[in-house]
């Protein structure tokens, strides 16, 4: 059926003429059966291909569409000529492998005559003179007749091929290769001379070795090393492909009935030591599945069969859609399935005894030995064989002493470590309970009282502009942060000692503006005395401000302790731009809870 023979209108013509009394037979069911066999069995092989007019076979499993030829081309049997080039004589010749352009000029052609039609400077002919490449001759060949120049070699008119004319070797001349082996055979053959003189001499050492090393080196350096990609920009090299020390999968085991290595994902899922005795755990590649069923992945595994087994069974349960049903049953499954285990082994115990044997201490300490193989190292390492358990703590855990609930290090302050259940900061102390947290929490630290108390002491001046309400609060809150007398006169005599120190400095900053300026007494007591008041005007608006800072910040205190409902609202509050003085004391009251060194 892929040959059926399709013939032009004339030629069916000519057959009804000849036949004048008969019909044209048609094909019976069973001629189309026939057909269909034949063209079944030239497809498995069973029967001789189809043949062309030319003695070649037809291959049987060519669709039809490409098989059968057009009307016009008058074919009776099978053919495929209507799908070869027609015309061979106007086919183009293509160039072959071995040809290429001639260089370089023709030596055979020497003469000592001038031709005619020859370039008139050089006396060649295969070119003109406006051609010419030489250097215009003061005296030209066609006069002098001297040093006529050799003819070129006519280039051929190659027509190559789509591979002759990609290949990068065609045209190369083997024989400059020659060079290269030459230069590279006097170096082999000095290197050889040097060893030779320094074994003879006796003075053999490293540093002759470090400069054949560096030789061979300086001829490295020219080229790229194969498997790496340097980027001049960044001035690093980058490995695309394995290094040498890595050995390849489908070399660890050569024999070819092992684990199967699939080339194009370069994947052996097998173990290739599967049949050599060794264990996964002693090689260091036991294949890929090896990777895939470790870990959480058998767990995994095992959720997905219960979850297929309990929809066998009628439960309505699916692991992805619902994952922590699935879970719960597979739990209760399997919590179930432990208590008949116990169960029925508690009555087989009951009903015919021996549970005394049992509870029956292991071999190893019955036999004082044991089958485990233990391999150590000189060192004391293990080798081979069972593993140490991991000590997770040098030092003992949960060891409460002397009547403490907690261990020692569970509390932290101010640096120190202490315990938990009573603050205590000292490791041999004994617990005194409850009483001793209530009376570290009422301490207040001297360090920080004593910086505050002045501050704290001059708040009350300042809150005569708020309202009645909110100055009994805090004043109420001021009473209970209010330090104790002792807090108070150290820092008092804190700011004696500034007072003097501040005399000092100013003493110190007059004698050296009456140095500089000598002859302008006046002028410089001027400058003096404005620039101490400037700062003494700095120093008091900083004060200030640093006293509206801590009040705003018991303010801020005091409303974030009451319930959210019961604050007020600050919709009447000025907002404006906070001048230098402000910033200033808010950045030296600012918390920084990330600085380690805040509460020291």
């Amino acid at each position: 059926m892929a040959n059926t023979p399709s013939l032009p209108v004339s030629l069916l013509i000519a057959s009804k003429s000849q036949s004048v009394g008969s019909e044209p037979q048609k094909k019976t069911r069973e001629d189309w059966r026939k057909a269909k066999e034949l063209e079944e069995a030239r497809k498995a092989g069973t029967a001789p291909a189809a043949v062309d007019e030319e003695g070649k076979d037809i291959n049987p499993h060519i669709p039809q569409y490409i098989s059968s030829a057009p009307w016009y081309y008058n074919t009776v049997g099978p053919t495929l000529k209507h799908q070869r080039p027609q015309e061979d004589d106007k086919q183009k010749q293509l160039a072959k492998v071995g040809d290429w352009f001639q260089r370089g000029v023709n030596l055979d052609s020497l003469t000592t005559k001038f031709r005619k039609g020859a370039c008139e400077n050089c006396g060649a002919v295969t070119h003109k003179k406006k051609d010419c490449m030489e250097r215009p001759r003061k005296v030209l060949a066609k006069f002098s007749g001297a040093e006529i120049a050799p003819d070129e070699f006519i280039q051929p008119d190659l027509k190559l091929d789509f591979d002759g004319k990609r290949d990068r070797w065609n045209g190369y001349n083997p024989t400059e290769h020659l060079g290269i082996i030459e230069e590279f055979e006097k170096v082999e053959d000095t290197k050889r001379q040097l060893k030779a003189q320094r074994l003879n001499t006796g003075d053999e050492d490293e540093g002759g070795e470090e400069e054949m090393d560096g030789d061979e080196d300086k001829y490295v350096d020219e080229v790229d090393m194969p498997g790496t990609k340097v980027d001049s920009k960044q001035r690093i090299t980058v490995r695309n492909l394995r290094i040498r020390e890595d050995t390849a999968k489908y070399l660890r085991n050569l024999d070819p009935n092992s684990a199967y290595y699939d080339p194009k994902t370069r994947s052996m899922r097998e173990n290739p030591y599967k049949d050599t005795g060794k264990e996964a755990e002693q090689v260091d590649y036991a294949g890929e599945n090896f990777i895939r069923f470790s870990g959480d992945t058998s767990k995994h595994a095992q959720a997905q069969l219960f979850a297929w087994e309990a929809q066998h069974a009628g439960v309505d349960v699916h692991l992805l859609a619902e994952p922590t049903k699935a879970e719960k049953l597979k739990v209760e499954y399997v919590g179930k399935k432990e208590e008949i285990k116990s169960s029925i082994q508690e009555s087989i115990l009951e009903r015919y005894g021996g549970k005394e044997h049992l509870q029956v201490p292991p071999k190893a300490l019955l036999l004082a030995q044991t089958e485990q193989y233990v391999e150590y190292s000189r060192a004391g390492k293990i080798i081979k064989g069972a593993e140490k358990p991991v000590v997770s703590s040098r030092y003992e855990e949960d060891v409460y002493i002397n009547n403490h609930q907690s261990v020692w290090g569970s509390y932290w302050k101010d640096g120190q470590w202490g315990f938990q259940c009573c603050y205590s900061m000292i490791k041999n102390s004994y617990c005194t309970g409850e009483r001793s947290k209530d009376i570290e929490e009422e301490k207040i630290p001297s360090s920080t009282v004593a910086i505050n108390a002045n501050k704290i002491v001059t708040q009350d001046s300042d809150d005569g502009n708020t309202d009645s309400h909110d100055d009994s609060q805090e004043e109420k809150f001021e009473e209970k942060q209010l330090p104790p007398p002792e807090v108070v006169k150290d820092t008092k005599d804190y700011e004696k000692s500034e007072a003097r120190r501040k005399k000092k400095r100013d003493k110190k900053k007059k004698k050296k503006s009456h140095k500089k300026s000598v002859g302008k007494k006046g002028d410089t007591h001027e400058s003096s005395d404005s620039e101490s008041d400037e700062e003494a005007e700095k120093k008091k608006k900083l004060l200030e401000a640093l006293q509206a800072e801590e009040k705003r910040l018991r303010q801020v205190d005091r409303l974030m302790s009451l319930d959210e409902r019961k604050r007020p609202y600050n919709s009447m509050v000025e907002s404006k731009a906070p001048n230098e003085e402000e910033l200033e004391a808010y950045y030296m009251k600012r918390k920084r809870e990330e600085d380690p060194m805040a509460f020291f």
